[in-house]
């Protein structure tokens, strides 16, 4: 092969590879830019509905984590309120607590005889 034919191979090949970058590129640019715009959309979803009642607050130190990341990175940190303001108590109606235990159904559908023997493993209010 004559240098010109090797120059011109190597030319062809690396025109080949800067068109497949490129093509490459613009398919990861246009997934990006959907990933954006879902996230957009699923944050202001998020920012309009507010937490719910009794849902579990992200601990600060990976909130503080995530601020820094964003902050690390020239992104955009949104100031958000304290887990505390957002996440009110949820109110919960609880039946007296009864002590000790209460007889239950067997596997024959009966209720065990009563007595005052604790050592008779076989009465079911202790096996179940």
């Amino acid at each position: 092969m004559s240098t010109a034919e090797v120059l011109a191979r190597f030319r062809a090949e690396v025109g080949a590879a800067v068109t497949r970058a490129r093509r490459a590129s613009g398919e990861i640019g246009e997934r990006n830019a959907k990933l954006r715009e879902r996230t957009r959309d699923l944050a202001v979803r998020a920012r309009e509905r507010g937490a719910e009642p009794g849902a579990r607050a992200t601990p600060s130190g990976v909130r503080e984590a995530a601020r820094g990341f964003r902050g690390d990175r020239g992104l955009a940190v949104e100031q958000v309120p304290e887990a505390v303001d957002v996440t009110a108590p949820v109110p919960v109606e609880t039946a007296p607590a009864t002590l000790g235990s209460s007889a239950v159904a067997g596997p024959s559908g009966q209720l065990p005889r009563v007595s005052d023997d604790d050592e008779d493993f076989s009465q079911s209010r202790i096996l179940y």
